[in-house]
C-alpha cells in the first residue's frame, strides 16, 4: 500500500512548473489495496478512500488538483476576454413567466448578473409590483438559492424551498405574500418536496424521508418516503402521515389535490422508472382511505384534471407516444377509457398536456422540436400555435378557471422571449423580450439528422455563425445526454453564444435513452441497451467529421450528469476520435453509483451490480472501469462540486485519479473542483462565468482557436 501523502507535499506537487507541450506534473493520488468480489470477479478499487468528501486527505487532495488547474488556465491569455464577454452576454434582463394565484401575478427578474433571480409580486402586469422575496439578501456570495414555489389557490400564502449551492437537501418556509413576512412554519433540512395546498389553504402535502438522528449525515442513502399534511400553525412533529409504505422501501410519492379541492391525487413512483401508479383519497369524506386507482404500474400516468369522478388523464398505456384519455373511477379498465387526444402519426409525440382556460393545451414534440394545439373538452382541434423558428416552445400552464396564459419560445440565438396569450381572442402578445448585446440574425440554427451505428435516424440540432465553411477546421462543441426520458431540445445559453462567437459550431445530438420519439426511444437507450446512448453520440462525432464541419483535432465533447457519463464512457472506448472532453458532474463508477444519496432511484436506467448480469453490463462501459493504462486521451477538463449530494464528487475524484494515471500522451487531464457547490441548478451567476471562462479557456487551448480580432471588446 502506498503511504499516505502529506498536505505539504501534495501541494508541493501543485506547484511545479507547468510547461505547454510537456506531460504536467500531477498531485500524488495514494492507491489502497480494495479489491470487491462481484460474483466472483475481483474488481480493483484503489481511489475508494476518495468516497469519503469530508475527510481532510481528500480535502488536501481536492486542494492541490484545483492548484494545478489553476495554474494551467491562469497561463492562457485569452481567459481575460472570454469571461470578459461572457460577462457582458450575461448582462441581459431575465423573466420568468409569470402565474397567476388569485388576483395575484408571481414572476421572478434578473436584471442580468444578479446571482439569483428575484421574485416579484403584482396585481397589474403593467406594473412591475413588488419584491416577494430576494434571495441574494440571504447570502453574501449568493450561493443560497430559491428552489420551488407552491401558491395557495386564493395567492395568500407561498411555500418555498431554500437550497444552498445547488445542492439537492432543502429547507421550506411558508411566506404570506400580503406582509412579505414568514410564518413559523418550516420543514427542517432534508430531501422535502411540497405537492401543492389544501384547497381552503389551511396546510400543504408535502413528502419527505425519515429524518436521521444525526442531520450531519444527510447525504446517506434515502429510503421509506413518507407524504405528510402539515396543517399551518402546528408543529411538523406532529404532521399527520397521508400514506406510506414500510413493506416498499424504494416507492416514492408526490401528491398534490385537484383543481375542485375534492381528490388528493398521489402518485408512486420507483426510482427514475418512467412507469407510475396512481391512488385517490376523496378530501369531501373526513376519514376516507387512500384507494388505489390506477396500480398496474405497467404505464406513465398523469391526472390532468377532472369532472367529478371523471379524470383526464395523459397516459403512454398502449400508446407510446403518449395520448389523453378520459376515465371513469369506477371503471379504471383500459377497455373503458375514451380517447381524447389520439396518439400521434408517424414520429410525433404528445409531450404534456394543461387543462387551462377550460381547454386542452397540448404541448407535440415533432422530430424533436416543440408546437402548441388547444382542444376543446371533446378532443377537438381549436387552433395551433406556430414556432416563429428553429426552437423550443413550452408554456400554457395554469388553472381551468384562467382565461389567460403565458408561453416562451427560445433557441441557440435567442433568450426567452415571453408571450401573453388570451383565449377570448386567439391571439398572442409578446409580454417580455430582452434587449440583447448580439445580432441573432447574425447566427443560424439547423436540424439535421444522421444515421447512428446501426442505422437509426437520430436528431440533431446546429448552431453557428453563418457563411460557415466546411472545410474540417471549424472547432466544434458536441453536447448530449440521452438517459432518463428527457429530451434535447434548443435553448439559449450565454456560454454557448459566445463559444459560437469565438467561431465555434454548437452541435445538440436527440440519442436514444430521451424522449424524443417516446417510450421505444427511451427503451432503446437504458439497462442493456445504453450502449445505443454511446454508439449514437459517437456516430454523431464521426458525421460531423465526414461532412466537413470539423475535424478530430478540432472536436470537442461535452455532457453533464447522466451527459458526464456519456463523455466519460466515450472518452474511454474512443479516445483517439475526440480533440477535448468536458465531463461534467457524471456518474463515473457505475458499479457503486447506486450505493450513495439518491444513486439507488437510477437502477431503472441504468441497472445494477448486486446483480450478476448487471454487473456484466456495466462494466463493459463504466468510465472508471474502461480507461487503460497506457492510452494517450485527448486534454480532458472534469468537473464537479464539492456539495453534490446528487452525483457525489466522488465519481469525478476516482475517474480523473485513474485517468491522471492512465494518461500515456502530454494532453493535459485536469479537474476543476467548485467549493461550497452542488448539482448545478442555483449555481450563482458569478461562479457559472468562472466556470465557463475556464472550459472555454480550456478549449481555446486544446483545440488550437485562435480568437476573431475584437472579441471580448
Amino acid at each position: 500500500m502506498t503511504p499516505r501523502i502529506s498536505l505539504v507535499g501534495l501541494l508541493a506537487c501543485a506547484t511545479l512548473a507547468l510547461p505547454a507541450q510537456t506531460p504536467l506534473a500531477y498531485p500524488t493520488t495514494r492507491k489502497a489495496d480494495v479489491v470487491d468480489n462481484y460474483h466472483g470477479t475481483q474488481v480493483a478499487d484503489p481511489y475508494r478512500w476518495l468516497e469519503d468528501d469530508r475527510s481532510a486527505e481528500t480535502a488536501a487532495w481536492v486542494e492541490a488538483q484545483n492548484k494545478v488547474t489553476e495554474a494551467y488556465l491562469g497561463q492562457i491569455p485569452e481567459r481575460k476576454a472570454i469571461e470578459g464577454r461572457l460577462t457582458r452576454l450575461w448582462d441581459y434582463e431575465k423573466f420568468g413567466a409569470p402565474s397567476r394565484h388569485g388576483k395575484a401575478y408571481i414572476y421572478s427578474h434578473n436584471t442580468g448578473l444578479q446571482n439569483q433571480g428575484v421574485l416579484y409580486v403584482t396585481t397589474d402586469l403593467k406594473q412591475q409590483g413588488r419584491v416577494l422575496l430576494d434571495p441574494n439578501t440571504l447570502s453574501s456570495d449568493g450561493i443560497v438559492s430559491l428552489g420551488n414555489t407552491v401558491f395557495t389557490e386564493d395567492g395568500r400564502y407561498m411555500a418555498y424551498s431554500l437550497s444552498k449551492g445547488g445542492a439537492d437537501l432543502n429547507i421550506w418556509k411558508v411566506r404570506d405574500v400580503e406582509t412579505g413576512k414568514d410564518l413559523a412554519d418550516e420543514l427542517p433540512l432534508g430531501r422535502n418536496s411540497v405537492g401543492g395546498w389544501a384547497l381552503d389553504g389551511s396546510g400543504f402535502y408535502y413528502t419527505r424521508y425519515p429524518l436521521p438522528k444525526d442531520r450531519s449525515a444527510l447525504t446517506g442513502v434515502f429510503k421509506n418516503q413518507q407524504l405528510f399534511f402539515h396543517r399551518l400553525g402546528t408543529a411538523v412533529d406532529k404532521d399527520a402521515v397521508i400514506y406510506e409504505r414500510p413493506d416498499q422501501p424504494d416507492w416514492g410519492f408526490g401528491a398534490g389535490p385537484t383543481d375542485d379541492g375534492r381528490w388528493l391525487v398521489i402518485y408512486q413512483n420507483q426510482g427514475t422508472d418512467r412507469r407510475s401508479r396512481v391512488f385517490l383519497k376523496d378530501l369531501t369524506k373526513p376519514g376516507a382511505k387512500v384507494e388505489p386507482f390506477l396500480d398496474k404500474f405497467d404505464a406513465t400516468y398523469r391526472i390532468v384534471g377532472s369532472d367529478g369522478d371523471t379524470f383526464y388523464v395523459q397516459t403512454d398505456q398502449g400508446a407510446p407516444r403518449s395520448r389523453l384519455v378520459a376515465i371513469q373511477k369506477a371503471h379504471p379498465e383500459a377497455a373503458a377509457w375514451k380517447t381524447l387526444l389520439a396518439e400521434g402519426p408517424g414520429r410525433d409525440v404528445l409531450g404534456s398536456v394543461h387543462l387551462v382556460a377550460n381547454r386542452f393545451a397540448a404541448t407535440w414534440r415533432i422530430d424533436a422540436l416543440n408546437t402548441v394545439r388547444l382542444y376543446d373538452l371533446q378532443g377537438r382541434l381549436e387552433r395551433e400555435i406556430a414556432l416563429p423558428g428553429v426552437g423550443s416552445l413550452a408554456g400554457f400552464g395554469g388553472r381551468r378557471n384562467h382565461t389567460e396564459a403565458f408561453y416562451g419560445f427560445t433557441s441557440f440565438n435567442l433568450p426567452t422571449t415571453l408571450y401573453h396569450y388570451d383565449f377570448a381572442t386567439g391571439k398572442s402578445e409578446v409580454f417580455r423580450q430582452p434587449r440583447l448585446a448580439f445580432d441573432p440574425a447574425a447566427f443560424e440554427v439547423s436540424r439535421v439528422f444522421y444515421p447512428s451505428k446501426d442505422g437509426t435516424r437520430i436528431p440533431m440540432f446546429l448552431a453557428h455563425k453563418k457563411g460557415l465553411k466546411l472545410d474540417g477546421t471549424n472547432p466544434t462543441l458536441l453536447y448530449g445526454y440521452g438517459g432518463f426520458n428527457i429530451p434535447a431540445t434548443p435553448g439559449y445559453s450565454p456560454a454557448n453564444l459566445a463559444w459560437l462567437e469565438m467561431g465555434g459550431v454548437y452541435a445538440y445530438a436527440g440519442l436514444r435513452g430521451g424522449s424524443e420519439y417516446g417510450r421505444a426511444w427511451y427503451e432503446a437507450g437504458r439497462l442493456k441497451t445504453k450502449q445505443n446512448v454511446f454508439d449514437d453520440f459517437i456516430a454523431a462525432a464521426e458525421w460531423l467529421i465526414a461532412q466537413k464541419y470539423t475535424s478530430t483535432p478540432k472536436l470537442a465533447i461535452h455532457g453533464g450528469s447522466n451527459g458526464g457519463l456519456l463523455v466519460g464512457a466515450c472518452l474511454a472506448q474512443r479516445p483517439e476520435l475526440f480533440g477535448a472532453a468536458l465531463p461534467a458532474v457524471g456518474v463515473m463508477d457505475m458499479l457503486r453509483y447506486h450505493k450513495f444519496t439518491i444513486g439507488w432511484m437510477w437502477k431503472s436506467d441504468y441497472d445494477c451490480s448486486d446483480d450478476a448480469d448487471g454487473f456484466k453490463y456495466l462494466m463493459t462501459y463504466s468510465p472508471v472501469h474502461t480507461l487503460k493504462p497506457g492510452t494517450k486521451y485527448p486534454p480532458t477538463l472534469v468537473t464537479t462540486g464539492d456539495h453534490d449530494d446528487r452525483v457525489v464528487p466522488a465519481h469525478s475524484h476516482k475517474f480523473i485519479a485513474t485517468l491522471q494515471a492512465d494518461q500515456a500522451g502530454p494532453a493535459p487531464v485536469l479537474t476543476r473542483i467548485e467549493t461550497n457547490a452542488g448539482h448545478g441548478a442555483g449555481k450563482p451567476t458569478a461562479k457559472q462565468i468562472a466556470e465557463r471562462a475556464d472550459q472555454w479557456a480550456f478549449l481555446l487551448k486544446s483545440l488550437a482557436l485562435k480568437l476573431p480580432v475584437g472579441f471580448g471588446q
